[in-house]
């Protein structure tokens, strides 16, 4: 028979498994051939090909790849926890973006365990199991299977009426969709990263589980690779580099809101300076909107019913009152204050909006997940035939700002799901004016069926910082739901009331989340622009602080964060204490500075670039600034 193979045909005898395919094409290494797509699903290699399958093998350097091969792992990592702690209970155990983990009930370790369940779970790895898939006849069957495990019951209850199935891996059984790998040995790298608590169904009111974290690869090195990473990501962690730079902290008094200190504020201020001087090119209107609106208008917007739980609530004089999750209604509003021609559109209006969501206590991190943030939101106004055009607007605004932080970006285009509202008319309009201005804009893009928002679809933007992480921050939603909930207008040049089109973008989505991002990016060694210290003058002795005085209020003049260290403390020791805060430039400032009117420079990466004249180092720090650069202008040899 034969089967098709990227569009080549290929021979093989009657019967013959996908895993029969992979050793034809010689597809049979640790990292090659971990499970088959067939016609379009993904299948065991042990599965039976037919006359014309059309077939792709999937390795470990494809997204389904590292799903299966973590997941995979999850159930060795399960199977290791039983044989250890037989009565423990075993809950789920996905795979997820780095690794994998699984959730236990019953079970309570310490971290001096994790190298004993790591040990066992290499010997099962040893043993070499073939995941075996096993179809269970109905429900019963499986709880059956699971009656001394209310967590797997649990979930057996809410299975659809279809096929149950599981895996099997010497004594080990678990439920399972599949597919996995075809033998364990393909695991040449095991290691139990961590241990937590984590609620049953993510749910505080629910039983509190022991989370077990691991990672696996094909390959030692790739292993080693990935624990460097992790000790490089832990040096650049925005809580440490936050604490010890002086930019913000969290307090007990208000748990994921974060007061944000003044260095940390040098650096707000020229992030929001910046994001406005992009309002101006693109011609964007700013406002400001109450952060506390009455309940009939988060009934009108739809968020009421659907965002409850997460929003803060008040009365006042017997009315209720809920403090703003997001800034759209209150845009919506704004809109409505003035009757708008078509001329005007499209219209974009930005606010940079403070918003509170709650989130579980357990799920708050640092910048990156809080209670209390502010919102680079912009709704746009248009026209049908102007989405084109506008999304390619939003596009470009979005390169600039990344690239100016030297983040590269990738982008997703999320399609109509299965539950949404609006005419098929609509989202094919809408659909193809984010896809046309995709393809006009020539960056790649990623598909996301069904993906979209119950509103419209979207676009995700996927920055990746120095580490190569990913990060989802700025995204364009098409809103078809909320013109119409609030009945907005314009009136088009044949003189009738038309519907809106509206776009809401956000390019940093959280700002504080996105500062996190580029503390992290930068490791704490920012841009002169957006540096909370770019410049302190070092002096020599007592006598040398009246100049120091004239040069810092020249710099400040200039526009430039500086200060002067003029303690006790030894001239060495001043610089390391500048080193530790990753100030781009120290100058000292000594007899032959103030005699000559010159500064002695030292940069952040500790090279002495000596004596020079004021001027001269104010023309390049000043250019530096404008321009925005990523790297000094003193890093070249001179």
């Amino acid at each position: 028979m034969f089967v098709q193979v990227k569009k080549v045909k290929i021979e093989l005898p009657n019967n013959s498994t996908a895993w029969d395919l992979a050793k034809k094409l010689n597809l049979t290494g640790p990292d090659q051939a971990l499970c088959a797509r067939i016609q379009g699903k993904l299948y065991d290699l042990s599965h039976i090909l037919n006359e014309g399958d059309d077939v792709e093998l999937i390795d470990f350097h494809s997204a389904e790849g590292k799903d299966l091969f973590w997941h995979s792992s999850a159930h060795v990592l399960a199977q290791a926890v039983l044989r250890l702690w037989p009565n423990a209970l075993p809950t789920i155990g996905p795979s997820i973006e780095n690794g994998f983990y699984y959730d236990f009930a019953n079970l309570t370790i310490s971290e001096e365990d994790l190298l004993k369940i790591e040990k066992e779970a290499k010997a099962i790895i040893e043993e070499n199991f073939k995941p075996e898939r096993v179809v269970l006849k109905n429900k019963e069957e499986a709880k059956k299977l699971f009656a001394k495990n209310p967590f797997k019951c649990e979930m057996i209850d809410e299975f659809d009426t279809g096929e149950i199935t599981g895996y099997k891996q010497g004594e080990f059984f678990d439920l399972c969709r599949g597919p996995h790998l075809p033998v364990l040995g393909k695991i040449k790298a095991f290691k139990v990263l961590k241990t937590s608590g984590a609620y049953w169904r993510a749910d505080q009111k629910r039983e509190m589980l022991t989370r077990i974290y691991g990672i696996s690869f094909p390959e030692k090195k790739m292993l080693t690779d990935y624990l460097t990473f992790l000790e490089e990501a832990k040096k650049r962690d925005h809580k440490l580099i936050g604490q010890n730079l002086d930019l913000f902290s969290f307090k007990e008094e208000g748990p994921g809101m974060p007061f944000i200190h003044p260095k940390g504020m040098v650096m707000w201020e020229e992030l929001l300076k910046f994001l406005r001087e992009l309002f101006d090119e693109y011609n964007y209107v700013e406002i400001k909107t109450p952060i506390l609106l009455s309940k009939e208008l988060w009934e009108t917007s739809g968020h009421w019913s659907y965002y409850r739980q997460n929003m803060y609530t008040s009365e006042i004089e017997e009315k209720e009152f809920a403090i703003k999750p997001m800034n759209c209604p209150g845009g919506m509003l704004f809109y409505k204050t003035h009757i708008h021609s078509y001329r005007e559109l499209p219209y974009k209006v930005a606010e940079i909006g403070l918003v509170h969501r709650h989130e579980p206590s357990g799920a708050l991190n640092g910048l990156f997940r809080v209670r209390s943030f502010h919102q680079d939101d912009a709704h746009i106004f248009m026209k049908p035939d102007q989405i084109q055009d506008g999304i390619l607007d939003v596009i470009s605004f979005a390169s600039k700002l990344y690239m100016t932080f030297g983040l590269s970006y990738r982008m997703e285009l999320s399609t109509r799901p299965a539950k949404s509202i609006g005419s098929v008319e609509d989202w094919e309009m809408a659909t193809q004016g984010l896809k046309g201005a995709l393809d006009e804009h020539g960056h790649s893009y990623k598909i996301n069926e069904g993906d979209g928002a119950f509103y419209g679809p979207k676009i995700d933007f996927h920055i990746k910082d120095a580490l190569g992480r990913s990060w989802q921050c700025g995204t364009i939603q098409l809103d078809m739901a909320l013109p119409e909930r609030f009945q907005l207008e314009y009136v088009d040049s044949d003189g009738k009331h038309k519907r809106p089109i509206m776009i809401h973008r956000a390019m940093c989505g959280s700002i504080e989340r996105f500062f996190g991002v580029i503390i992290e990016h930068f490791a704490g060694n920012f841009p002169l622009w957006i540096s909370p210290l770019g410049v302190r003058l070092i002096t020599v002795a007592e006598r040398h602080k009246e100049y120091a005085s004239k040069l810092l209020k020249r710099f400040k003049e200039e526009g430039l964060s500086c200060d002067i260290d003029d303690s006790n403390e030894s001239v060495g020791k001043k610089i390391r204490n500048a080193q530790l805060l990753k100030i781009n430039y120290m100058l000292t400032i000594g007899d032959q500075e103030v005699e000559k009117s010159t500064i002695s420079l030292r940069t952040r990466d500790n090279v002495v670039h000596g004596e020079m004249s004021l001027q001269s180092f104010l023309e390049k720090v000043l250019k530096e600034k404008k321009e925005k650069a990523l790297i000094s202008p003193f890093t070249a040899s001179e």
